[in-house]
């Protein structure tokens, strides 16, 4: 498995649609700007087969450092975002999964 950067889906989007590339840019950039600024207001996204994005909160807990166990580690209480995937998105990755086995 390789790891895919932003300018890379870009440069595939500009070449399936016909579309420049700074065009694309701009389009990938404010729908991710987007999603950030609503998470942001605590709102929650879905967007129906692909999945869902919520914010959720992380309670606090003990951690421990791995080199001396013996010292706990307070890890406060934070807010993070979880994406929940969907049931195409899901079907999609199992049947390629099982197909790279």
């Amino acid at each position: 498995m390789a790891t895919k950067t932003k300018k890379q889906l870009i440069t595939k989007i500009a070449a399936q649609t016909n579309h420049h590339p700074n065009e694309v840019r701009l389009i990938v950039q404010a729908f991710l700007d987007s999603i950030t600024d609503c998470l942001s207001e605590g709102n929650r996204l879905e967007f129906r087969d692909f999945g869902v994005f919520e914010v959720v909160t992380r309670k606090q807990k003990i951690g421990r450092n791995p080199k001396n166990a013996s010292i706990a580690i307070v890890i406060p209480e934070r807010q993070a975002v979880k994406f929940t995937a969907g049931k195409k998105m899901r079907m999609v990755v199992e049947s390629e999964a099982s197909a790279m086995v």
